[in-house]
């Protein structure tokens, strides 16, 4: 049975993961618009404005301003939902499914190379920060 990662290992990979997406060419992401981003593309389901801001838990308007980034990279597309017009639908596109494809592969690296460094035999006392 194979040893779930510690927390400091998945700070490190999140970390290679990120450090990745920056340097490569093209725009990235905010952590806003890779948290819509991922939950319009790990979620099923008929995503609208509405209900990205509750599952998120931030506004209407914060939603919209990652969907704008979001189309003008054609990682996402809106559309009106054809039920209920007053409602926007979130679609997917085959450059989000691909940058999706990317994101796993450079995940799936820096989780294989978390597991090749030993890790730490004393830690160092952590400090819980809040941020506000």
């Amino acid at each position: 049975m194979a040893a779930s990662p510690s927390a400091d290992q998945l700070i490190g990979i999140l970390r290679e993961t990120v450090v990745t997406l920056v340097r490569r060419d093209g725009a990235d992401l905010s952590a806003r618009q890779l948290g819509v981003f991922l939950t319009c593309y790990l979620r099923d389901g008929g995503h609208t404005v509405r209900g990205l801001a509750a599952d998120l838990k931030v506004s209407k308007p914060a939603i919209t301003r990652a969907l704008d980034r979001l189309g003008e990279l054609d990682l996402a597309r809106r559309k009106v939902d054809p039920q209920d017009r007053r409602s926007i639908l979130v679609q997917r596109t085959l450059k989000g499914a691909a940058f999706l494809r990317d994101l796993r592969s450079i995940m799936g690296d820096a989780a294989a190379a978390a597991k090749k460094v030993p890790a730490a035999t004393t830690e160092a006392p952590t400090r819980r920060t809040t941020f506000a």
